[in-house]
């Protein structure tokens, strides 16, 4: 499913107007973003945490050639599924 696809499917479950549900959709996307960039986490019970995570620098390789390489340190974005969304996948 891609996001014109959620929005469809938001669309018809809600009774909004696709454009409604576009909005609905980008603007909790953008509030999650900016939280977790300000370093708060959020969390949706039942479906999951996103929080901002701190990855030590390290050295690679580089598969072409086989040469290392130095990765540096950097904060990325992180997601740990809920009890109610893993037992759904199941």
């Amino acid at each position: 499913m891609n996001k014109a696809e959620l929005i469809e499917a938001v669309a018809k479950a809600t009774k909004l107007t696709k454009v409604d549900a576009e909005l609905a959709l980008n603007t909790a996307l953008d509030t999650i973003k900016k939280s977790v960039k300000k370093g708060d986490d959020v969390t949706l019970i039942g479906f999951g945490t996103f929080t901002k995570s701190k990855r030590k620098a390290r050295t690679g390789r580089n598969p072409q050639t086989g040469k290392e390489i130095k990765i540096p340190a950097m904060t990325v974005p992180k997601f740990r599924p809920g009890r109610e969304f893993k037992d759904t996948v199941k």
